[in-house]
């Protein structure tokens, strides 16, 4: 009877016992990986890297809460469209990004090149950008060329190369619009420019950090939305 009773008890305190709590698998979502393609507005000459305004959009994203791995830039001073695309070529491979930017036509509009072969190019640039997109069209977006006419290297041809970088933003606009691509048009900023030096770099032609700044200003929110989108 003493056993019986002792048994009981033990089953009792056994089953008052709490569960051990379940394996939990917390998921962390992957950072945020960034593909900026383009020139030297993207690779920021003249400026120190982490004024590019790549870099300085990754750091804001990051005190917006965005977990972001440091831009991956594939850009070069001097390169025109045809040029990015060699570049595309063979520095990527089947790599996903979540945000891809373009930025890119201010050599082919400076070397005399044609607008119709820049469209052409444009047209083969997006298509491959998508495809580097993780999101599609959604994760990809297009920065105008900015007016490098007002700096005190173009001063002196600020109509011509004006109008010109006008047609070539037109033309880019358009492409964007058919691969259903934001485009944010930075060129009013770039042309302040005219009345503010110190939004130039020391090189007399190129932004200065300061530039790029504004332009990150400008587009942060719908980058924002971009990520917030696909999360």
């Amino acid at each position: 009877m003493k056993n019986k009773l002792i048994l009981i008890l033990l089953l009792v305190i056994s089953g008052c016992k709490s569960k051990e709590p379940e394996n939990i698998t917390v998921l962390e979502e992957d950072p945020v990986r960034f593909l900026a393609l383009g020139d030297s507005y993207t690779i920021g000459e003249s400026v120190p890297v982490p004024m590019r305004w790549p870099m300085q959009l990754a750091e804001r994203l990051r005190e917006e809460g965005i977990e972001i791995e440091e831009p991956r830039i594939i850009a070069r001073t001097g390169w025109t469209t045809g040029e990015l695309l060699e570049a595309m070529e063979t520095q990527l491979n089947n790599e996903k990004f979540d945000l891809v930017s373009v930025l890119i036509g201010v050599n082919n509009q400076y070397r005399g090149l044609s607008p119709e072969d820049y469209e052409q190019d444009l047209h083969e640039i997006f298509r491959r950008a998508i495809q580097f997109s993780q999101n599609g069209a959604a994760g990809v977006f297009a920065v105008s060329i900015p007016d490098y006419g007002v700096t005190p290297f173009g001063a002196d041809n600020e109509e011509k190369i004006g109008m010109e970088l006008d047609e070539f933003n037109r033309i880019f606009q358009k492409v964007a619009a058919e691969y259903e691509i934001d485009f944010y048009n930075i060129t009013p900023i770039s042309r302040r420019a005219k009345e503010d030096a110190s939004l130039i770099a020391t090189d007399d032609l190129h932004p200065s950090g300061k530039m790029y700044t504004l332009w990150v200003d400008l587009i942060l929110n719908e980058v924002l939305q971009k990520i917030e989108t696909d999360k």
